[in-house]
């Protein structure tokens, strides 16, 4: 913090915006990453870079954050949501096909819990229908597709650096470019529809206005806590792997005696750890299970409600078939206590036993 603010430059794009892309373009093999104020940002960058207009279809899960829907929806898009997979809780990729219309514009994969969606048959199916790819990996920083980080395998990614995440710098952002007809629009799109990058590169003499566009940049202060974090990836994600594996390994029995599922991971996901989930079996209420652990002391939670339920979700979207594993998921999804200094995990096995217990 002490060197940005050496460099006499507080505002976006400064030398530790720039440090925070190098890392990012070279460890996630992207062709241009461009720091956001948020995942939220970013997304909404991807909306404005395909130009969606009233009408236009994007295929997602129901089974996210309301981020995903809301970038396209602002601009007149129309969600239409499709069932998740039961082993990783993505997006079915079997389903979407039967969701494309002649109005069908974009996929929209979430890797949920930093698990890798089945990219391969997903760029497979854009690429016959003529839709772009734009990965939401707002989880996925550190994560892995066979062998491919997460968020540069579709033409565009989204990354999230808030809080909650496993790197993070408060609220932050990136949009990763992997289809490169889009980097120069991204670039004016992000600095309020101008060239004004361009002019401080010195290929223009001056800048102006000459696209719609945003303020979608943060400070070099943000920058240069992103930076630090980012430079401690490699163990930030050792540590949460370890404790996610410890974890799993203590609830190998309550998922033999039937009460709860472990997460599944694909052979070809390699993930970062950052969700711990269980689901509890259907005959359990949820909510009195985290009532009990709550009182225990232990600060579980449930996770997404699905979007196509909500009441903004069934103004402005569209579910063509049935969503009933999202909906039988979300109900029976809990969240454990998740983060680098976590040792209680023994705690939590016991006071979930606790409330389990019948």
């Amino acid at each position: 913090m002490r060197e940005a603010h050496s460099y006499g430059q507080l505002a976006g794009d400064g030398l530790m915006s720039k440090s925070c892309h190098d890392w990012l373009e070279f460890n996630l093999r992207t062709k241009n990453a461009l720091l956001t104020h948020s995942c939220t940002g970013a997304l909404e960058m991807t909306s404005l870079l395909l130009d969606i207009k009233q009408g236009d279809e994007i295929i997602m899960p129901s089974y996210t954050f309301v981020s995903t829907a809301n970038a396209f929806v602002l601009r007149g898009g129309i969600p239409v949501f499709v069932d998740i997979r039961k082993d990783t809780l993505n997006l079915d990729e079997k389903l979407i096909e039967r969701a494309i219309t002649s109005k069908t514009r974009a996929i929209v994969p979430v890797h949920y819990a930093g698990v890798g969606c089945e990219m391969e048959k997903i760029i497979e199916i854009g690429k016959k229908y003529n839709l772009i790819v734009i990965e939401d990996a707002a989880q996925g920083i550190g994560a892995f597709y066979k062998e491919k980080p997460l968020g540069s395998l579709g033409d565009l990614g989204c990354l999230s650096f808030h809080e909650t995440k496993n790197i993070h710098c408060g609220e932050g952002g990136s949009l990763l470019i992997n289809n490169k007809e889009f980097i120069l629009r991204a670039e004016i799109i992000r600095e309020k529809g101008t060239d004004r990058s361009q002019f401080f590169r010195g290929q223009v003499n001056k800048y102006k206005w000459i696209d719609i566009g945003s303020s979608y940049l943060p400070g070099e202060l943000t920058a240069a806590f992103l930076y630090a974090q980012l430079q401690e990836t490699k163990r930030i994600t050792k540590k949460r792997l370890a404790i996610w594996g410890q974890y799993h390994d203590i609830f190998t029995d309550l998922e033999k005696e039937g009460k709860v599922r472990r997460p599944i991971i694909p052979k070809e996901c390699k993930h970062n750890g950052h969700i711990y989930h269980l689901l509890l079996e259907r005959s359990f209420n949820r909510d009195l299970i985290l009532k009990k652990l709550n009182n225990a002391g232990i600060n579980a939670v449930f996770h997404y409600q699905p979007l196509h339920n909500s009441p903004a979700g069934k103004k402005y979207s569209r579910t063509p078939h049935p969503l009933t594993l999202t909906e039988d998921i979300s109900e029976r999804l809990i969240r454990l206590p998740m983060w680098i200094g976590l040792d209680q995990q023994e705690r939590v096995l016991e006071a979930l036993g606790s409330a389990l217990h019948k």
